[in-house]
């Protein structure tokens, strides 16, 4: 009878063959994707022109974000919100912590806030606006967890979100 030779390195490399197919498939499967985040809605009465006085500095936002997970959903830790009247982000007007929360897979949430803006230069927004429109930055900060494997944990980093603003407070 013939021997079939070499039947065991033949058993070892198909094994590591089949064990790296698998773990690229798990691999594929199960990693997360960032969620998309969107600013919606920004709104500060003291830039609005129609309001008399224009004193209130309250800056009222409203984010959505969206989990592109195909089937994981995401739980969020609270997200920081910085926001910022100049386009290179060094200074600051203030921020907002959003609660910690769920979010399913495919799904979209629209989180909104308000502060009281007290380091918004008025003036120099005021001046942008004039010249055609103020220019706001928006920075969020979170870290989530998916539903299904706990420790697979990613920083989700949105910097320098734009928002163009113009003499009714809206943008």
């Amino acid at each position: 009878m013939p021997d079939s030779g070499g039947g065991c390195c033949r058993c070892c490399c198909s094994f590591i063959f089949t064990l790296g197919l698998t773990a690229l498939f798990m691999w594929l499967s199960l990693r997360t994707s960032k969620p998309k985040c969107l600013l919606q809605r920004i709104y500060i009465p003291a830039l609005d022109k129609t309001l008399n006085p224009p004193g209130n500095t309250t800056l009222f936002f409203e984010l959505r974000l969206e989990n592109t997970n195909k089937d994981k959903g995401v739980y969020y830790d609270p997200v920081n919100v910085t926001f910022f009247d100049n386009p290179n982000r060094n200074h600051p007007i203030g921020n907002f912590t959003i609660l910690k929360f769920y979010q399913g897979h495919k799904k979209a949430a629209t989180k909104g806030g308000d502060f009281n803006a007290s380091g918004l230069d008025l003036a120099a927004v005021s001046r942008a606006i004039s010249n055609g429109s103020a220019i706001f930055q928006v920075d969020m900060e979170t870290s989530m967890v998916d539903i299904e494997f706990q420790l697979n944990k990613a920083l989700v980093s949105a910097k320098g979100i734009k928002e163009a603003m113009g003499g009714t407070g809206f943008a």
